[in-house]
């Protein structure tokens, strides 16, 4: 009668939100662990400030700070993203994803260089301001291996990928120095630096240029 009907439909209701439950349980499975990591993903439709990304079996969000001034995110276009944060919800997993992020820049770097992969060349800090210019500082782990060769490549082709995959970003290799006035000057490099004057408290320094070379060394 009605009543059988009613509790084989009630039933039907309950196993099919126990398997979309499961499912959703499966997919948060699979990208919990992709936090920190890089995937390739595909833009799709914008929701309000924000643009959705397909992933394969989800979808990710990436809200406006994560946006690069300079890429428009045409649906369909495919790049990579960084997986900034991955978390659960009643709705699914929620994935968050970037393309300003610096570590976007070392996790590219960790894929295109070996000697930053197998560790012989440590990336010691990286400064972005995403969509212009990236200065990354490199130091070697290993006596007979040129930290800013390896991350440039023969005719700048490693660091051209990497600047290719940053939608044309320019990248500055640099050589970190332990001594702030030497770092400080190899980061303001091509910029030529008469003098670093860092003070001790404030993380702060005085850089002295010669006029024609202040806007190459203002910036990040």
């Amino acid at each position: 009668g009605a009543f059988g009907r009613m509790a084989a439909q009630t039933a039907k209701q309950v196993i099919m939100q126990k398997l979309r439950e499961a499912e959703r349980e499966v997919v948060y499975n699979e990208y919990k662990d992709k936090q920190g990591h890089v995937l390739v993903a595909t833009a799709g439709r914008r929701e309000g400030r924000g643009i959705v990304f397909e992933l394969g079996r989800a979808t990710a969000v990436m809200l406006p700070d994560d946006q690069a001034p300079h890429e428009r995110y045409a649906p369909g276009e495919r790049m990579k993203v960084y997986v900034n944060q991955v978390n659960s919800t009643t709705k699914g997993p929620e994935i968050l994803v970037s393309r300003t992020n610096p570590e976007l820049v070392r996790a590219l770097f960790t894929q295109e260089i070996p000697e930053v992969a197998n560790g012989a060349v440590e990336i010691k800090h990286i400064a972005r301001e995403a969509g212009s210019r990236t200065k990354v500082a490199v130091i070697s782990k290993e006596q007979n291996i040129d930290p800013i060769g390896s991350c440039i490549g023969q005719r700048g082709t490693r660091i051209q990928t990497v600047s290719g995959e940053l939608g044309g970003e320019k990248i500055d290799v640099i050589l970190w120095d332990e001594e702030p006035r030497v770092f400080i000057a190899h980061a303001l490099s091509p910029a030529k630096i008469i003098g670093v004057e860092p003070s001790e408290n404030d993380r702060t320094a005085v850089v002295r240029v010669i006029g024609d070379q202040l806007s190459l060394a203002i910036g990040k």
